[in-house]
């Protein structure tokens, strides 16, 4: 038996205006309000497109640039 994906959500709900995504979980807010309704491979997907925000911003970190 398949387990439920768990959410990404970890309480620091702010979306910033300049990516439009959630500040704690990554997600933009069609993906936080259909969470509910997504199905599990939805679910998967939507974490991998989390992930790759994850480490896109970790690597703008950890170039270095200060424009």
């Amino acid at each position: 038996m398949e387990t439920s994906v768990a959410s990404p959500c970890i309480k620091i709900c702010q979306i910033d205006p300049q990516s439009n995504l959630c500040t704690g979980c990554l997600r933009t807010l069609d993906e936080i309000a259909t969470w509910s309704v997504m199905n599990d491979e939805e679910k998967r997907r939507t974490l991998a497109a989390v992930e790759r925000r994850r480490k896109n911003d970790a690597n703008t970190e950890d170039s270095g640039q200060s424009w």
